[in-house]
């Protein structure tokens, strides 16, 4: 113990040595993570009031309900993370944590019209009582820590009577294999664990708790990890981008038709520069002469070929969205009106782009918001790319080839065995339309117990 002792104190920690009723202690806590006020009055005052027979035995005198005694090899574990230890002729630990966290606040991300305003926050005790909050029956976690150096707090959270097992087996052998120096965010997890083969996401990232208890609901596992405000939700498949939290608080027909424009506005953002290109450049003959001539009119004064324009057009677009993204918020209004209105005005007037290609453009860019996730964003910018590149050698033959090749992708990605692209028979009234029904059952693919409401 004493060597133990000496090696302590050549640590970056704050060691103090107290004589109690002619008996030694020993304290040793992290000042960054540690509470002092929380140490003087619910630690040293308790521990002052016993006796030197008291003091020898803390675990069963010391009135404090997060106290354990632990091993050396623990030691170190619980220092970094909040804990102070109380050493006797024993080691305790004690949890006296700083409060470093923002605290519970509005969603920023994922908006909401009528659904609950709380969000995930950067502490992974606040994270799982909001999860805990709302599911207060059959839930389970598994604790892991990754990373050398971080050591980080990484929990898998499912219903045990609805998920299937062989999803938590497949993460917990995902999670053995991961090797890396640290883990900052679930943003590191989430590129271990997902199927990096196809540009889109597999793996869900949300900072809504209601979302995540939604996912567990339907048999998936949630992913929590220490001081990252958002989690994962897996497995994640295609038709989940197309539904939000909204689509449970109003009527089936409205939340069908919405459903039916965001379907709308993910075609609109991959295939309309492709197609406008193709048949303003090659295929003619598919649209009334009158348009063609108004399309080619509106572009006559232009100097540069129509797929360098709209390949220059989609590159000031993403410049204008990722400057309006990390400027603050007083100055991204103004970065707006100066991209969106000035210098489109004064392109337009100086015959550099066409006012038709700004137009396209605009409305493809546009569509591709409508879903909150970046991943999602990022991967339909690249296919418009491709299929804008095809198009312009191929004409309209090219965006067939390029929508086959995403049909391809997205019928042939996998993720934890389950395929991305199926739709289940027991979910087509909540897939894409949305029909009350008096008997709700789950995705097969996804769990056992399929009839909702059913405790098995």
């Amino acid at each position: 113990m004493e060597e133990f002792i000496k090696l302590l104190k050549n640590k970056n920690y704050v060691f103090k040595e107290l004589m109690i009723s002619s008996f030694k202690i020993y304290l040793i806590y992290n000042d960054e993570l540690c509470d002092k006020n929380s140490i003087n009055n619910f630690v040293l005052n308790r521990i002052c009031a016993l006796s030197k027979k008291q003091l020898q035995d803390l675990k069963k005198n010391l009135p404090i309900c997060n106290l354990e005694e632990i091993s050396m090899k623990q030691s170190f574990f619980y220092l970094d993370n909040g804990y102070v230890l109380i050493i006797t002729n024993k080691i305790y630990a004690c949890e006296v944590k700083k409060k470093l966290d923002r605290g519970v606040s509005v969603c920023q991300s994922e908006l909401s019209l009528m659904g609950p305003k709380d969000c995930f926050t950067e502490s992974f005790i606040i994270n799982l009582g909001l999860i805990k909050r709302r599911i207060k029956k059959g839930l389970m976690y598994k604790d892991y820590y990754i990373g050398r150096y971080t050591n980080t707090r990484v929990s898998i959270i499912y219903i045990d009577n609805i998920v299937k097992s062989d999803l938590i087996n497949h993460i917990e052998k995902c999670f053995y294999k991961i090797d890396i120096d640290g883990i900052l965010d679930s943003s590191y997890l989430k590129s271990s664990l997902e199927n990096n083969s196809s540009l889109f996401p597999t793996i869900m990232l949300t900072e809504r708790p209601d979302k995540a208890c939604m996912a567990l609901l339907e048999g998936k596992a949630v992913i929590i990890v220490d001081t990252s405000p958002y989690v994962l939700i897996l497995p994640s498949l295609f038709l989940d981008y197309f539904h939000t939290t909204d689509d449970y608080f109003q009527k089936p027909f409205n939340a069908s038709f919405i459903r039916f424009v965001r379907f709308f506005a993910f075609f609109i953002a991959i295939f309309t520069p492709g197609i406008y290109l193709s048949v303003t450049t090659r295929d003619y003959d598919l649209i009334p002469l009158p348009l063609l001539l108004m399309l080619k009119a509106g572009r006559s004064y232009v100097p540069f070929p129509a797929p360098i324009e709209a390949l220059f057009m989609i590159l000031c677009f993403e410049i204008l969205k990722e400057s309006d993204i990390r400027m603050s918020t007083t100055s991204g209004s103004a970065i707006s009106i100066l991209g969106g209105l000035i210098l489109g005005d004064a392109a337009v007037a100086a015959g550099i782009v066409s006012p038709i290609m700004i137009i396209v453009i605009a409305i493809s860019s546009i569509a591709g918001l409508i879903f909150p996730s970046i991943e999602l964003g990022n991967a339909l910018r690249t296919y418009k790319i491709l299929i804008l590149i095809l198009s312009s050698f191929f004409g309209i033959r090219g965006v067939i080839l390029g929508a086959l090749f995403l049909l391809y992708n997205l019928w042939f990605t996998n993720i934890f065995g389950y395929s991305y692209f199926s739709i289940d028979k027991n979910e087509l009234n909540d897939s894409i339309v949305k029909i009350n029904s008096k008997i709700r059952k789950r995705n097969s693919f996804l769990s056992d117990n399929i009839i909702r409401g059913r405790f098995k």
